[in-house]
């Protein structure tokens, strides 16, 4: 299938930040799908020639590509609603990932949505609001594991615990609080002192990790723009815990996952059989030394873990199943 592919290629379009999540996971599993991508980096396009030319030059490669289908990961405004329109008229349905509809619908996605003609959710919850708005092409799916940037590629365990995402809000708190309790931890990621770590190296921390933590708020600060993140920091949804990509990669490379409970985590992955999971703080430590302590059972889960993902949870199968539900091939 003949896929526009419109997203960002750059970690919050910053080429100084490293490849995003979207350009990681969406375009690698697309294409290694066997999918024909015709690439458009809206961000790289708007710093180059300014947003209104960027949305012209997006509706001149739609028309020029005719593609089966356009696949959409928006980041703020900078496509119009008029232009996701044109696009969908030069070739096939126009589909939009909305990853953050638990904290971010009422102010972003009730306004954007109407203009694809399918939208993609994770948050189950949301449901009802796009019913709310009259919109009834919204697609449950869920993160999921890319198999081809990621597998069980460690030949041993290396490290207690690791926490591989970015610094920020009650987590640097958290870790210490680990290490206080006399805990190894190791954490790689934006805002911690030992950096990022490249892809592959990542990958291959996860499965050398006795325990990798999830630390899932979804709350990002530097995503979006100061004004509005002041706004934010009031609501009371804004640090809204979620299922992440973290939930699947982690088990789909090898390693033993230790998340904090989230709303509809069961649906997905069993905890104490394929996952470990903690309720609080005061549980979080006990649940590290436990499975610390416990070396078979955490082997034992880490390999339910991840032949389950490898079996359910890619995005093979979730794009497979979005791709049944608007009809495309």
């Amino acid at each position: 299938m003949k896929i526009l592919y419109v997203a960002m290629a750059d970690d919050y379009g910053d080429p100084a930040r490293g490849p995003s999540f979207e350009e990681t996971n969406f375009r690698s599993a697309l294409e290694g799908m066997g999918h024909e991508l015709v690439p458009f980096d809206f961000m790289a396009e708007k710093r180059e020639h300014g947003k209104r030319e960027m949305n012209l030059r997006l509706l001149a490669a739609a028309a020029e590509a005719a593609p089966d289908l356009s696949f959409f990961v928006l980041f703020e405004d900078e496509i119009d609603p008029e232009t996701i329109q044109g696009v969908s008229r030069a070739g096939g349905p126009a589909v939009n990932w909305f990853a953050d509809d638990h904290w971010r619908f009422d102010r972003f996605t009730r306004h954007f949505a109407p203009a694809f003609d399918w939208s993609i959710t994770t948050d189950r919850d949301s449901l009802p609001r796009y019913d709310e708005i009259g919109y009834d092409r919204a697609i449950l799916s869920q993160w999921a594991c890319n198999r081809y940037a990621y597998d069980w590629t460690a030949e041993r365990l290396e490290y207690d615990v690791t926490f591989i995402g970015q610094s920020y809000g009650d987590r640097p708190a958290t870790v210490e609080r680990l290490r206080a309790e006399g805990f190894d931890v190791r954490c790689w990621g934006f805002g911690w002192p030992e950096g990022r770590l490249g892809h592959d190296e990542m990958v291959r921390a996860f499965g050398a990790s006795r325990i990798n933590l999830n630390l899932s708020s979804a709350f990002v600060p530097g995503r979006f723009p100061t004004r509005l993140l002041a706004r934010l920091r009031g609501r009371k949804d804004a640090r809204k815990s979620q299922i992440k990509g973290r939930t699947f990669e982690v088990p789909g490379s090898g390693g033993f996952l230790l998340t904090d409970r989230v709303a509809h985590l069961e649906d997905y992955l069993t905890p104490g059989e394929e996952i470990g999971v903690f309720e609080s703080p005061d549980d979080l430590v006990a649940q590290v030394r436990w499975w610390l302590e416990h070396e078979d059972e955490r082997a034992r889960v880490a390999e339910a873990g991840y032949r389950r993902v490898r079996a359910e949870h890619t995005y093979d199968h979730r794009f497979t199943e979005i791709f049944a539900r608007i009809g495309a091939a």
